[in-house]
């Protein structure tokens, strides 16, 4: 009988010390040293850095000088070089007005470079730097396989330069967007990506990147109100590329001029301009001079017709049509929709002039 009880004994005492240790090691602060610690790395599975490594040093900032004075600067990118020189596509207005440019790399050297060609209505400028001073070259990719929704990035120096290459992400907003420029006080209208992506003055110029790494985008207008907010905007990698080449060589793009003056029709209802033979019209331009040995004139167009349509586009007002008839190069004949006495009509429109002659 004693035996039993002392055997008792033990194991309820073995079972409350049992207890107390794991007691302590569930509240104590301290580890036994039977216990081994693990380090643990989280990987973020939606992480894009594999695609700004393939673009980031392809990037830089374009200075702009007056003299030996910093006037102004945006972002550019390297898209191509060959034997001797690294070309930099940027902006139009990021280098407009420039006495000398040079460019920043990623690597914080400055190095001196050539504008060799610029565009105004394409916001597109070229720019050239030796070979050497090439740190990378950006992949061109195709926009139109992006689609809205698609993550997208951007590298470039917003607002001063000590934070050149800042990254941001977002998504395509919108495609294929039709947007109303005003450029030294000439409006036309620009083909645009919307995007998300937070970008700010010096951005200009800067690359639109999708998810592989690949360029589709050239950024240049964003929308600045109190009142609008993430809402960006660049240009089609393939209308900048489309004349690059000449921009290379320092030639001027040629467009088209047909020779007529116009008023919007929209602006007429809103003056309540009932001097012009509107009729049902909503939408277009009234010819309101006609230039004497012009394309126009040529073609038949008469002061007072509305046009309404240019080739396959839709004419809405003034910056619309420039917008359509830029679409054409020298030597083509296009179809232009006029509605002249309330009747529409169809005429053959022959370019043969071109803007400066």
């Amino acid at each position: 009988m004693r035996g039993k009880v002392i055997s008792i004994i033990v194991i309820i005492t073995v079972f409350c010390l049992g207890g107390f240790v794991g007691y302590y090691l569930l509240n104590n602060n301290s580890e036994p040293s039977s216990i081994v610690k693990k380090d643990v790395t989280i990987i973020s599975n939606d992480s894009i850095k594999e695609s700004i490594d393939k673009v980031y040093d392809a990037v830089v900032v374009v200075n702009k000088y007056q003299g030996e004075r910093l006037v102004g600067y945006g972002s550019g990118f390297v898209y191509k070089k060959d034997s001797k020189y690294g070309y930099i596509m940027t902006n139009n207005h990021v280098v407009e007005g420039a006495s000398s440019v040079k460019i920043t790399l990623s690597d914080e050297r400055e190095v001196d470079a050539k504008v060799l060609g610029t565009d105004s209505y394409m916001d597109i400028a070229v720019v050239r730097v030796d070979v050497k001073d090439v740190l990378a070259v950006a992949e061109i990719g195709d926009n139109s396989k992006s689609s809205i929704g698609d993550t997208i990035f951007t590298v470039g120096t917003p607002v001063s330069k000590e934070y050149m290459g800042t990254v941001t992400k977002g998504i395509i907003s919108g495609a294929n967007r039709d947007i109303t420029v005003t450029n030294n006080g000439s409006k036309y209208v620009m083909e645009v990506i919307q995007i998300d992506a937070s970008i700010n003055p010096g951005n200009s110029g800067g690359p639109l990147v999708n998810i592989n790494g690949e360029v589709i985008g050239v950024n240049s207008v964003k929308l600045v109100e109190s009142s609008i907010e993430g809402m960006g905007f660049a240009i089609p990698i393939e209308i900048a590329m489309s004349q690059v080449e000449k921009l290379e060589k320092g030639e001027t793009i040629e467009r088209p001029l047909i020779g007529i003056a116009t008023y919007d029709v929209a602006l007429a209802i809103a003056y309540g301009r009932t001097d012009l033979k509107l009729g049902d019209a909503k939408t277009g331009v009234i010819v309101t001079t006609v230039q004497d040995d012009s394309d126009a004139k040529a073609a038949g167009i008469e002061v007072n017709d509305i046009i309404i349509k240019l080739g396959d586009g839709k004419v809405d007002d003034s910056a619309h049509l420039k917008y359509e008839l830029y679409k054409h190069s020298i030597g083509e004949t296009v179809q232009v929709t006029v509605i002249r006495d309330g009747k529409e009509k169809e005429l053959s429109l022959k370019l043969t002039h071109k803007i400066g002659d």
